[in-house]
């Protein structure tokens, strides 16, 4: 009976953890002996047994705090759309666009109208799953005063390791919308990206890397192997005469920060000045309030109080100062010790907490003890830190129970302090795997991105424009042709696909009779493709005789740089919905990271396909009627252009909204789904009205059902 009691006590217990694990109730509970051991026994034998789905369906969602995910269970779907338990189920869009094109007496229009309202079916379905998951984060995961504060009524992020606000910058994905709704502050719409690059490949642009810091040597395995970098450490110019005591350990906050307030009043009672570093604005304010009751004067460093950072900072060592700041606040600038500090002992350093990188705990030491300067460091932690609960409350736990600390009771061991040295190497590796990953997809991402940036560079700069523009007319010409030669000879093609889509984009009147007598029965391709060639040129060329030089020159560098613009920023965020779930992939016992590659790739060519395709239509179509002059260059008004988004002229410097064009229908922009996408060039089986089975690319299907094929 009594086994059976403790495991339904263990059961209740991860659900607790797993349903909010930051609530203040919960925290206190596993602060109890045995308790916390129970919680991850528990969890061990449901995660070993595939159960987790079990403790899970009690609570309305869970949460994973070490990887901040979270999933709404079928619990929460029944409370928020009682209704509708479809709402969130995403529609299989594969099925769904099959049953579109089995279902009989439909028309053409109408097989396109059914597709429409299933991409936009699917659509709405992700769009509505995706917004519960961000709002759910923002109130379970992300604290006020933590990871963000509230300026002006807007929502601004703070840098976890210096504890300054980052000006400027936006949570992705909605999130940073989510937040806002939390705060009831006024929505701002989501950015768009424009440009996109990891650090590593900015570092990597350099032709030589070079660097240093005083905390490189716990870097040095990822030093390595990122940027190929050795880390090789020199003696200091002076012995260091810091003491760097062990940690003390608490079992909850509200003890520790007592302790620490203590410690203060007693440096502060004979003179030794003080810095405190915390790692959240939250707790540098109670600090601060907590001093003021005790009317011990101070300053505070955060990401409110920025302003004055350097002079804080450099008065810190004056006698009796006590500066509470956040963890690398004041970096360069050194703490001059005034007459007589030394003999107190020197700059006395309190650490609040101890942060996930070693590299952050050890530049918040070496703000003291400079130069061989006298003073002292030591970290306070508790039980209830992050650090301690997410990655060595087991191991510290344990070590408390056994000792049978009880509340208000400390423990200073370098065994506890080995043991949280351990923890913290745990989360150097974690983070070090997930920068190194993100590293390989964005690997595929640069060489993408280092050809566009040529093309986009080459146009930039405006030489050999007609050159540049010429091999684009080629480009196009040559997609096309070549997609129509896997139908077969040209007897079978689709002749009235070509005849649109020429006369269209480039005005040639092309047609199969016209071409008939000069085809023979081997170079039949390369005759189209000349014969296309030469009257699309002979148009242009048209154009530019009836155009002074450096108009046509100046109007075909804008059209290219906008379509460069305008399509790589669209597939950028088609790439980011594809990153997103192609992690689903593993459970089909495939590698995330190759079909990542396979499909970026094939997008990447359906972009630069669209990419020449929306810019010849332009060149042909578009009506120059004036021009205007700029400080920088001409650009034409043009007239008669579908265009979907604002110039964009800068490599990703400057933002742009979407403009909507007159008379033209609202598109809705669906978001690429991995599982289903179809490449255009990707290879497809249909069977012809005979019975014969051939091999087509996907964008000539609809070619082949007209002519009687079937899709196998």
């Amino acid at each position: 009976m009594e086994n059976e009691n403790e495991e339904k006590a263990g059961l209740k217990l991860l659900q607790a953890q797993r349903g909010m694990p930051k609530h203040p109730q919960v925290m206190k509970i596993f602060q109890e002996t045995g308790m916390l051991k129970l919680s991850q026994e528990t969890e061990s034998i449901y995660t070993r047994d595939k159960k987790m789905h079990e403790v899970d369906d009690e609570l309305y969602f869970a949460v994973d705090e070490k990887s901040h995910v979270m999933d709404i269970t079928e619990k929460g779907r029944n409370l928020l759309s009682p209704d509708n338990p479809d709402t969130f189920i995403i529609p299989d869009l594969g099925e769904l666009l099959l049953e579109v094109e089995e279902r009989e007496g439909l028309t053409n229009k109408e097989i396109e109208y059914e597709k429409e309202k299933a991409h936009q079916l699917h659509a709405e379905r992700s769009s509505t799953i995706h917004n519960f998951n961000q709002l759910l984060r923002a109130y379970t995961l992300y604290e006020k005063d933590v990871e963000y504060v509230l300026q002006d009524r807007k929502v601004m992020i703070v840098d976890e390791f210096t504890g300054r606000v980052l000006p400027g910058r936006r949570y992705s994905d909605g999130l940073h919308q989510a937040l806002e709704a939390k705060e009831n502050v006024r929505i701002e719409r989501e950015t768009q990206t424009l440009a996109t690059i990891t650090v590593q490949n900015y570092f990597r642009l350099y032709d030589k890397l070079a660097g240093m810091t005083g905390t490189a040597e716990t870097e040095a395995e990822e030093l390595g192997s990122i940027y190929g970098l050795d880390v090789t450490v020199i003696p200091t110019h002076r012995p260091i005469s810091r003491d760097d005591r062990d940690d003390l350990v608490y079992k909850t906050k509200r003890e520790k920060y007592n302790a620490v307030i203590d410690e203060i009043s007693d440096c502060h009672g004979k003179g030794q000045p003080i810095l405190v570093g915390t790692i959240s604005v939250e707790v540098s304010e109670l600090l601060s309030r907590m001093l003021k009751r005790k009317n011990i004067p101070h300053n505070v460093l955060n990401a409110k109080q920025h302003k004055s950072e350097a002079d804080i900072v450099a008065r810190a060592g004056q006698k009796s100062a006590v500066t509470i700041a956040t963890n690398m606040a004041g970096r360069g600038t050194d703490i001059k010790l005034a007459d007589g500090i030394k003999d107190l002992g020197g700059l006395h350093i309190i650490g609040t907490e101890r942060h996930e990188s070693r590299r952050i705990d050890l530049q918040l030491r070496g703000r003291s003890g400079r130069q061989g300067d006298p003073g002292s460091s030591r970290f306070y932690l508790s039980l209830e830190d992050d650090l301690m609960r997410l990655f060595s409350s087991d191991r510290v736990a344990s070590i408390m129970d056994r000792m049978g600390i009880e509340e208000g009771e400390v423990i200073s061991a370098g065994m506890v302090t080995r043991a949280i040295s351990g923890a913290q190497k745990k989360v150097e590796v974690r983070n070090f795997g997930i920068r190194k990953h993100l590293l390989e997809y964005d690997d595929v991402m640069n060489q993408q991105r280092q050809v566009v940036y040529d093309i986009r560079n080459q146009a930039l700069s405006g030489q050999n424009m007609r050159d540049s523009v010429h091999q684009v007319i080629d480009d196009f010409i040559f997609e096309e042709i070549n997609s129509q030669a896997d139908l077969g000879t040209p007897e079978m093609w689709d002749w009235e696909y070509l005849k649109q889509r020429f006369a269209s984009h480039i005005m040639v009147d092309l047609s199969y009779d016209k071409l008939q007598k000069d085809l023979d029965e081997t170079d039949n391709n390369e005759i189209i493709i000349d014969w296309v060639l030469k009257e699309a040129k002979s148009i242009y060329r048209s154009r530019e005789d009836l155009i002074p030089d450096q108009i046509i020159r100046g109007f075909e560098r804008f059209i290219m740089l906008r379509t460069i613009d305008e399509k790589w920023k669209d597939h950028l965020y088609a790439m980011d919905q594809l990153r997103e779930g192609i992690n689903l992939r593993a459970y089909g016992q495939k590698n995330p990271l190759l079909e990542y590659k396979s499909e970026g790739f094939k997008m990447f060519q359906e972009m630069m396909a669209d990419m020449s395709a929306t810019t010849v239509q332009r060149l042909f179509r578009t009506q120059l009627q004036g021009m205007e002059e700029s400080s920088t260059t001409r650009k034409p008004i043009l007239r008669n252009m579908e265009a979907s988004h604002q110039d964009t002229t800068g490599m990703g410097l400057q933002g742009g909204g979407s403009k909507q064009v007159a008379n033209q229908p609202s598109q809705v922009r669906t978001p690429v789904k991995v599982d289903q996408k179809m490449g255009r060039n990707q290879k497809i089986l249909v069977q012809g009205p005979d019975g014969k089975k051939i091999e087509i690319k996907y964008k000539k299907l609809q070619s082949y059902l007209r002519k009687g094929f079937t899709q196998i």
